[in-house]
């Protein structure tokens, strides 16, 4: 009976897993094809089932027979994350008939109700002739072992690495898909990042990728082993044209050298290192049209808003909840918890607050739930007010403004705070007559003029000096709020130290890649307090320039830089728990370094 939940269970989350999963259909295109070769070329459809396949002719080959069909499916669990994947394979056969440079026309199927589309894929056909030439005269090739032999030279469209956006111009805050992609001709032994991309003015959200070589990708007519570094949705922060900086990388190659046996030759693997970096990205961020309109807090997107009083009866002193939801596609991890108009007679809690997100393409979707916990503290009519969200949707062009509802309410006598029994017996006669005090009778027949008592005067002197140091401390805390880098400032290292106690709470638990994240914002936000920056307008350059500008030695900016150059690089290589002890450790001496050095 266990193992039959259990199934059914796992069955239920692939149900679950497969309605949002993403929906993709893309082509193989063939490896190196000579006049007069037979070759395949496999159009693949993820997570749907498909119909009505349309597929053009492609010139300079003669199709053979096809299509044939193959299904699969794959079932995973990562982080705990259950996941399944499904697709079916349409492979056509053709004969290369003449050599050139051709492409695969976009083929098109139904799936899921929406027509979807491949993109043209160009290839070449070579001549017959060079098939015969030595392996050494012939480009490098995915599947030919010959042209990859050892000492020859690789050059830079042979391994690289590029930086993929799905926009080259957006607005502010708008959605942006960025893929970090491996393309090579040949077999990776090892892979190291030296220097990770920079993503200065952008808020980065990642995705979880499994990198592995798997993928054959035609690119500029040459195919390439492909392997999916990172994928993550950034925001840009600011308008203006925003760089993703390159990154750098140590790459093994593996190459292959003939071995003379005697009577026969074997090829044998031999690793060769390589540098590459990857290219730069750029992007043209639009501001946001102005002028902006009343309520708009910086959602960008598309999005629809709901709200729902809980219950129909409410009672003095009795808690009540009001649910607000904001749901759509945009910058929703970002958005601010609306503002509610409750009446002032209404004790108003902390709204409580639960995201869930995620990505579908190059675009995040979501609901945003705001709990509104209140109590009303009087018995009669109220209205709590209705609530404008305004966002800027990017396709339109324009802001949006949607409303909820004004919500009147009946509140009735609820139970009051408990009072004595006497107290009781005095208020069931007569609500407005107060509880007479029964204590001991003490009259005095002489009086002394309070005005002459010493008591008097004391008093009068102690109120006075409270007065001056009311008035003392209000100024300074007037002089304090008015000196907003100040109190930045002062609370940096406090803010720091709590989200450092937070990466640790991470590391305890062995979740590295909430530590490593934890410890970057901490970093992060402690620069942007201490030397009064928005985090946006950070860089290592900058932080560099700045600490030096403010006196502080060459080897506290180098352990700060080197602490964000671990966390970063930590992401992409294997972790170990001495390696996160050794982070945690390193972050925490540099802020320390930081606040005890003394100018």
């Amino acid at each position: 009976m266990k193992r039959f939940a259990i199934s059914f269970l796992m069955v239920i989350l692939m149900a679950v897993n497969a309605i949002y999963a993403e929906v993709t259909f893309t082509v193989k295109p063939p490896t190196r094809v000579y006049e007069g070769d037979k070759f395949p070329v496999t159009f693949k459809l993820t997570n749907a089932d498909g119909s009505d396949l349309k597929v053009a002719q492609i010139n300079g080959c003669t199709l053979l027979y096809g299509p044939s069909t193959s299904t699969s499916q794959s079932y995973q669990v990562i982080n705990g994350k259950a996941s399944s994947t499904s697709a079916v394979e349409f492979t056509y056969y053709y004969r290369a008939d003449k050599a050139g440079n051709y492409s695969i026309p976009a083929a098109s199927i139904l799936a899921d109700g929406k027509r979807m589309s491949t993109k043209a894929v160009s290839f070449t056909i070579h001549e017959r002739a060079d098939r015969d030439k030595p392996a050494s005269q012939r480009p490098v090739d995915v599947d030919d072992v010959d042209t990859q032999a050892a000492g020859r030279r690789v050059n830079s469209d042979d391994v690289f690495v590029r930086i993929i956006l799905s926009k080259s111009s957006a607005y502010e805050q708008e959605a942006i898909g960025c893929t970090i992609k491996l393309y090579t001709k040949y077999s990776i032994s090892s892979f190291l990042p030296t220097k990770q991309p920079s993503f200065d003015g952008f808020l980065i959200q990642e995705l979880d990728v499994q990198p592995s070589l798997n993928e054959i990708e035609s690119y500029k007519g040459q195919n390439y082993m492909t392997a999916v570094l990172k994928r993550c949705i950034i925001f840009p922060q600011k308008s203006g044209e925003l760089t993703i900086n390159s990154g750098n990388y140590d790459i093994s190659v593996v190459q292959y050298e003939n071995v003379n046996m005697g009577m026969f030759q074997v090829r044998q693997p031999k690793e060769t290192k390589i540098k590459v970096s990857s290219n730069t990205g750029s992007i043209d961020i639009k501001p946001l049209p102005q002028p902006q309109p009343e309520g708009f807090t910086g959602a960008v997107g598309k999005f629809e808003i709901d709200s729902r009083l809980v219950g129909n009866s409410f009672r003095t002193n009795d808690a009540a909840t009001l649910i607000y939801t904001i749901s759509g596609t945009g910058n929703i991890k970002y958005v601010k918890e609306p503002v509610i108009d409750f009446p002032t007679e209404f004790e108003q809690y902390t709204p409580k607050s639960d995201i869930q997100t995620s990505v579908r393409g190059n675009d995040v979707s979501g609901t945003m739930t705001v709990e509104y916990t209140f109590v009303p503290q009087s018995v009669g009519d109220f209205t709590i007010g209705s609530n404008k969200f305004v966002y800027f949707d990017p396709s339109s062009k324009q802001y949006v403004t949607l409303s909820t509802p004004s919500y009147p309410i009946k509140v009735a006598k609820g139970v009051s705070a408990p009072v004595s029994t006497e107290q009781k017996d005095v208020e069931n006669k007569n609500s407005d007559i107060r509880h007479i005090y029964l204590g001991d009778k003490n009259p005095q027949k002489e009086h002394t003029l309070v005005v002459l008592t010493t008591y008097y005067w004391l008093l009068y002197v102690g109120l006075l000096v409270i007065a001056i140091l009311v008035i003392v401390v209000n100024r300074r805390h007037a002089r304090m709020s008015a000196d907003v880098a100040g109190r930045k400032l002062a609370k940096a290292s406090k803010v720091a130290r709590k989200r450092l106690k937070v990466a640790n709470s991470f590391m305890q638990s062995g979740n590295s890649e909430k530590f490593y994240e934890e410890m970057l914002k901490a970093i992060w936000g402690y620069l942007s307090d201490k030397l009064s920056m928005p985090v946006s307008q950070l860089s290592r350059q900058n932080i560099v320039d700045t600490l030096a500008g403010k006196g502080y030695p060459e080897n506290i900016t180098k352990d700060l830089v080197a602490v964000l150059d671990e966390c970063e690089m930590a992401r992409y290589t294997p972790d170990s728990s001495t390696q996160v002890d050794r982070v945690y450790q390193l972050g925490v001496d540099a802020i320390n370094n930081i606040e005890n050095f003394k100018k």
